[in-house]
C-alpha cells in the first residue's frame, strides 16, 4: 500500500453489529444523488482531485487475451500515467498510479515490470469472477499469487452465503482466505450487483471486515450491474460503523462501470463527504479502473492547454 495503517485483525462473527440493519434504497439514491449534483470542484482544484484519482487508480487488466508484453505496457503506463509535460505545467512532481492489477499468471511479469518503482502489484484470485471453485483450489491460488510476488489480492466471496444468509459460512471462507494471504493485503470483492438488496451489501461488508478485509470492493467488473453510488454509500457507512465498533480504519474499492473524470469526481466527493480527508489516500480509497485514465489525462491536458485532444492521443498502451 502507498500509505501505512495498522491492518484490520477482524474479529470472530458478530450477527449483532449487522443483523438488524434495514438500508432504504430509496433514502440511498437520494443521499447519493446530493453529493454529487452539489457543489463541485473547478479549474486547479480539480486538477488536484484528478490528479489524487490517478494515484489511487489500480491500474487494470483482466482479459483472456493477457500477453506478457500487455502486462508490460500497463506497467510502464503506471509509472508514468500522467505525461511529463503536464505534470510539469502544474507543477507537480512524479505521479504513479496506486497498484497494476492482473491475473496470477501474469504477477511475476508485472513484478518484473515494476522493478523499483514502489508501485504493488495486485492480483485477482480464489475463482475470479464467480468465485465457484473448491475453496482448497482458491487458496491455492491465492498462495500461488503470492509466491509470484503479489503484494494485494482481490478475492471473491461466494454469493450463495449472502443470498441464503449463511454469514458463519462467509465470515469462515474469508478468514480462510485472510490467513492465506499473509502479509499480501486482501481486498474482498462482494459482486454487489448480484447480492439482491442494499441490506445484504451492508451485511457482506460487515462480515468481510470482521473476518479482517483490509478493502472492500464493489464488483468484479464483469457483472451485469457493477459499482453504483447508492451501493458505495452504503458500503462506507459499514465502514465507518465498524471503525467506530472497532477502532481500525478499512479501505474501500469501487470497481465496474467507472470510465470517466467525472466519475473519478464523483466517488472522491462521496469519500469525503462520507469518511473524511484521511479516504482520500491510495492506502485506504483504490478505483478499479483503465479507461477512466485516459480521459482524465484528456482533461488535465485541456487544463493546461485549453484544448481537447483525441481520445486515442491518451491511450493506455
Amino acid at each position: 500500500m502507498s500509505e501505512t495503517h495498522e491492518r484490520n485483525p477482524g474479529c470472530a462473527l458478530r450477527r449483532e453489529w449487522f443483523e438488524d440493519v434495514q438500508v432504504n434504497r430509496t433514502a440511498a439514491e437520494r443521499r447519493a444523488a446530493a453529493i454529487t449534483s452539489g457543489r463541485t470542484v473547478k479549474k486547479n482544484y480539480q486538477a488536484a482531485w484528478l490528479l489524487r484519482a490517478v494515484q489511487c487508480i489500480d491500474l487494470t487488466t483482466l482479459a483472456g487475451d493477457d500477453t506478457p508484453g500487455r502486462v508490460r505496457r500497463l506497467c510502464a503506463k503506471a509509472r508514468q500515467p500522467v505525461r511529463p509535460d503536464l505534470l510539469q505545467a502544474m507543477g507537480v512532481d512524479a505521479v504513479t498510479t496506486g497498484a497494476v492489477c492482473v491475473y496470477p499468471t501474469m504477477v511475476e511479469h508485472a513484478v518484473k515490470a515494476l522493478e523499483g518503482s514502489g508501485i504493488p502489484v495486485a492480483s485477482v484470485a480464489t475463482g475470479f469472477p464467480s468465485g465457484l471453485t473448491p475453496l482448497p483450489q482458491r487458496l491455492a491460488e491465492i498462495r500461488y499469487a503470492v509466491e509470484q510476488g503479489a503484494r494485494e489480492i482481490d478475492i471473491v466471496i461466494t454469493r450463495e452465503h449472502v443470498l441464503l444468509g449463511d454469514w458463519q459460512a462467509l465470515h469462515d471462507e474469508v478468514c480462510a482466505m485472510r490467513e492465506t494471504c499473509g502479509e499480501a493485503h486482501m481486498k474482498a470483492i462482494l459482486a454487489t450487483g448480484e447480492l439482491g438488496t442494499l441490506t445484504n451489501v451492508y451485511r457482506a461488508s460487515m462480515v468481510a471486515m470482521q473476518a479482517g478485509a483490509d478493502f472492500i470492493k464493489t464488483s468484479t467488473g464483469k457483472e451485469t450491474e457493477n459499482a453504483t453510488l447508492p451501493v458505495s454509500l452504503t458500503m462506507l457507512r459499514a465502514l465507518r460503523d465498524y471503525g467506530e465498533l472497532t477502532g481500525f480504519r478499512v479501505g474501500f474499492k469501487p470497481a465496474g462501470g467507472l470510465r470517466t473524470a467525472k466519475d473519478a469526481l464523483a466517488w472522491l466527493a462521496l469519500m469525503k463527504e462520507e469518511l473524511g480527508g484521511p479516504w482520500l489516500k491510495p492506502g485506504l480509497f483504490r478505483i478499479g479502473a483503465s479507461s477512466m485514465l485516459a480521459d482524465i489525462e484528456r482533461q488535465l491536458e485541456h487544463h493546461v492547454t485549453g484544448r481537447y485532444a483525441s481520445d486515442d492521443h491518451h491511450a493506455l498502451s
